[in-house]
């Protein structure tokens, strides 16, 4: 058996499921004090390091720990484990030195007010503090109840807060010798806490976003969404930055203290920890190794230089069946599960979309459902409108037990006639063929014609505008000849506008975003331009033209700087950043396409031909050092010639160590001054085979040095340019 750490670290980003994070080989937490040595930790031991500011890493392990939480101040290094202790290092050397906190379970936060005192909490009310550099610790919790501690924060050496389980905030302000509970009107799990010189900010599970001044009360922001925000950061109470859900960054730049400026990152995973210095940021995914870098204070950001990424579809298994339309709807107040309508059956997902199960009884007549909505009002109300003679919308209360046809109206062939008011869920409009526009109050039971005189002819999607009932639109089809167009209504449906004609027979999707509200998008078939307004749908300009006829269209409902369009055939693609730039993502898709939705970054589904398919996203991120562990014990301490030598610019060392231990294996010039340092860690015993690429050094000689329990080997190497 071989265990392969190679020069490209290969970490995958499962977008379906944040349950895979045990098997992910990414970080838990990231820290910088300087914007020039940068540390993240994770499970697994997975350590990567850079010394210049995310430029290049470096990457180590130390097999027997899961990291929590890891802090830097001038020269020293601290990490955090699930086993109690904290390991102290330096910003030049990659030695880890445990020390005993007085506990054996999680240690999940770390912070240092000076080079000496420093303090740490975790699971069951753990609390402590050390004086003397985190070599010994002493239990500092006075006031604390027991509760998991998740995140603590200092502002100052006396002042501080740290928050944890079950809506838990404390406060000190004699330096941990005592803690007062905060009141902060919530019960989530909160996560994270930093603790500027004006102010505060706490995040948490499901959309919990607090900050006060340090002369307020504290304010609840109305987030809008239900994934979790994990990290929170930035140099002052009015530069706050927070992360977390599937990846999505937002700020309260410029007093925006509604968060709602989101910083357009490539990150396709959840993101878990995020920092800021100066301008300069990190954040990091508990699934992949790609550390994501800003230079311009989130005006954009990269992912690692030289990273490559993978996109491709997966079909999952349980719900299958003809569609034409978007069917997927998510559960109003379980945000793990879907539900679908594939065929004349109701499909659910608990486990975002991983699987299916069919629910209720088959829907009475037809085969081919176009629209399909749970009730937020009462979940047991479901409708969907599907092909039948006439075609209908059948209606059920008793969550698909039986169902009952509340209109039989022909609606057009292409679209999605039904749609939800988002923002009074019990009202339901539909846009039948040449039949008029109709409209439901309450919860679909009955439906009523509002408006006699409607310019449309063939609709194919209706969207209502976030926070403002009467602005509805409708994209109309032309069934023949003819161009499609979009209409606009102000009044709720009573009068239209034509605001838009494409250059294509159908507009088949619209989708928009609560966060950016003056922000419509559009598709065409047949044709393969994307359309864009940016001033409530009033006026449209061609963004985009992708390589496919268009389809199905959504944008992210955490993160409105993240869309996917998608085709009647198998193609799609995908914009990272507001539609700046677009990638083809059709890998793995097959039949004819349907609808998307993007609950979050990290969660992708779509229904294609007679399938379900999630999109799963791969990260191959190449670091200055790698390492094969060979199968084996060796019977004596060994170090080889690098091979090959002479070498440019890189070269394979490999070594043997017969007991476990610390090992050092170093690079030093002729000069004796040490160049890069290859290993320096706890390694079992066995055969190892390093990979150093010496890119960065001049020609000449070198010396590579092996180190373990008292043993020393030293060779030369050449390298030419």
């Amino acid at each position: 058996m071989k265990k392969f750490f190679i020069l490209f670290i290969i970490a995958s980003a499962f977008l379906f499921s944040e349950g895979n994070k045990a098997l992910a080989d990414g970080f838990n937490s990231v820290h910088t004090s300087n914007g020039v040595f940068v540390i993240a930790a994770g499970d697994q031991g997975n350590i990567f390091r850079s010394i210049n500011s995310g430029s290049s890493w470096a990457k180590y392990t130390e097999p027997s720990v899961n990291f929590k939480s890891v802090f830097t101040l001038q020269s020293s290094v601290w990490l955090t484990g699930d086993n109690g202790k904290v390991y102290k290092s330096t910003t030049i050397s990659t030695i880890l030195t445990p020390y005993n906190t007085g506990v054996t379970t999680s240690i999940n936060s770390i912070h240092f007010t000076s080079e000496l005192t420093g303090y740490v909490c975790g699971d069951n009310g753990a609390l402590y503090k050390s004086v003397n550099g985190g070599i010994s610790w002493t239990l500092s919790n006075t006031g604390i109840g027991i509760e998991n501690l998740n995140s603590i924060s200092f502002k100052d050496a006396n002042n501080g807060i740290v928050v944890g389980n079950n809506g838990k905030v404390y406060l000190t302000s004699n330096a941990g010798s005592s803690w007062t509970p905060e009141l902060v009107l919530t019960t989530r799990n909160l996560l994270d806490a930093k603790y500027y010189t004006d102010g505060m900010g706490i995040v948490g599970e499901y959309g919990t976003i607090l900050y006060r001044s340090t002369v307020s009360s504290w304010f609840h922001v109305a987030s809008r969404i239900n994934t979790d925000v994990r990290g929170v950061t930035g140099d002052s109470f009015n530069d706050m930055h927070v992360c977390g859900g599937g990846g999505f960054i937002r700020n309260n730049i410029n007093g925006n203290y509604a968060f709602t400026t989101f910083e357009k990152n490539p990150m396709l995973a959840n993101l878990v920890d995020i920092v800021y210095y100066s301008g300069m940021g990190f954040a990091v995914s508990s699934l992949n190794n790609a550390i994501i870098r800003t230079t311009d204070g989130g005006l954009s950001w990269a992912l690692p230089s030289g990273t490559s990424v993978n996109y491709t579809w997966v079909s999952k298994p349980g719900a299958s069946g003809s569609f034409l339309g978007n069917n997927m709807c998510l559960h109003p107040t379980d945000r793990n599960s879907i539900f679908i309508a594939f065929g004349n059956q109701v499909y659910k997902s608990r486990t975002k979309g991983e699987d299916w199960n069919a629910v209720g009884n088959a829907i009475p007549t037809g085969s081919t459902p176009h629209s399909f909505f749970v009730s937020p009002v009462d979940t047991n109300i479901w409708l969907v409108a599907t092909e039948s003679s006439p075609d209908k919308v059948y209606r059920t209360t008793d969550y698909g037990q039986t169902w009952t046809a509340v209109i039989s109206l022909n609606f057009s062939n292409y679209g999605q006639p039904l749609e939800m008011d988002q923002n009074d869920p019990s009202v339901f409009y539909f846009a039948p063929d040449n039949g008029g526009f109709w409209k439901s109050t309450d919860n679909g039971a009955t439906f009523s014609e509002i408006s006699g005189n409607y310019p449309f002819r063939s609709p194919c999607d209706i969207i209502v505008m976030y926070d403002s009932s009467k602005v509805v639109f409708v994209a109309d089809g032309i069934t023949g000849s003819g161009t499609a167009k979009i209409y606009k209504s102000v009044n709720g449906g009573a009068n239209w506008t034509l605001v838009h004609t494409a250059a294509a027979s159908e507009v088949p999707s619209m989708s928009n975003s609560v966060f950016d509200k003056s922000t419509v998008w559009a598709t065409e078939w047949s044709g393969s331009n994307i359309y864009k307004s940016t001033n409530y749908g009033d006026n449209w300009v061609t963004h985009h033209s992708n390589s496919f006829s268009g389809w199905g269209s959504d944008v992210c409902h955490e993160d409105p700087t993240l869309l996917v369009t998608g085709s009647w055939g198998a193609a799609a693609t995908i914009s990272v950043n507001g539609g700046d730039n677009w990638t083809n993502v059709s890998s793995g898709l097959s039949g004819h396409g349907g609808g998307i939705l993007i609950p979050d970054r990290g969660y992708i589904i779509c229904h294609q031909g007679t399938n379900v398919y999630k999109l799963n996203v791969v990260y191959t991120v190449i670091t200055s050092i790698s390492e094969n562990t060979l199968t084996g014990i060796p019977d004596k301490f060994n170090l080889g010639q690098n091979y090959p030598n002479p070498f440019n610019p890189s070269t394979k060392i490999r070594f043997d160590v017969p007991n476990s231990g610390n090992v050092s294996l170093k690079v030093y010039n002729e000069l004796g001054k040490e160049v890069s340092t290859l290993v320096n860690s706890f390694r079992n015993a066995g055969s190892y085979e390093i990979n150093f690429d010496a890119s960065a050094l001049s020609s000449g000689i070198y010396f590579y040095s092996l180190e373990s329990n008292g043993l020393t080997s030293t060779k030369k190497m050449l390298l030419v340019k």
